[in-house]
């Protein structure tokens, strides 16, 4: 088995790929602790088990850990190959039961319309390019104008994130949608 490695604009992330789906159309994982991924992911968990992970992110194709401040990449990458390679070679699921899908989202049901126009340029403009980079960005809400989007994987944290949902995805929903006065970003 050949896995992948490709930086991502989050110098603490690394994507993996692994050359077969991991969540394939189910949607997406985020895990920030191991204790979060325990009888949930049978993957994430042995990730968690190397050792100076701080989060994993499951997406259709691809794995991005994120590393604690301590950990250097050059000891931490074999570990992770390994530990996916392991993983993939033991049988055992990604995950168990169904990925994360849209739950928590916020907002009047007057606005359905206008959160499906949101939604669709998201899935369609957004997250593709979002995915490029080893993350996701989830809707959570809409009220009185302010887009709530939730940074996954190799987006959470990054230093780029910021410029990415202010004059990135802010700048294209106002200019699509004119309802959307802002965007902010949220904890999952």
């Amino acid at each position: 088995m050949f896995i992948e490695t490709e930086a991502t604009p989050n110098p603490a992330t690394l994507k993996f790929l692994p050359g077969r789906d991991v969540l394939g159309d189910r949607g997406t994982a985020d895990f920030t602790a191991a204790e979060e991924a325990a009888g949930r992911s049978p993957l994430a968990e042995r990730i968690f088990q190397v050792g100076s992970v701080g989060r994993v992110f499951l997406g259709s194709d691809f794995v991005t850990v994120t590393k604690t401040e301590d950990a250097e990449w050059t000891m931490l990458r074999p570990q992770v190959l390994g530990a996916i390679m392991e993983h993939y070679l033991s049988g055992f699921p990604v995950l168990e039961g169904a990925a994360e899908g849209e739950h928590g989202e916020d907002f009047d049901d007057a606005d359905q319309e206008i959160v499906a126009q949101i939604k669709e340029l998201l899935d369609t403009r957004v997250r593709p390019a979002v995915a490029g980079d080893g993350g996701d960005i989830v809707f959570r809400g809409f009220r009185d104008g302010v887009v709530r989007l939730v940074m996954q994987g190799a987006c959470s944290g990054c230093p780029s994130s910021r410029a990415t949902l202010k004059h990135g995805v802010e700048n294209m929903l106002r200019h699509y949608v004119p309802e959307v006065v802002a965007v902010e970003q949220v904890d999952a």
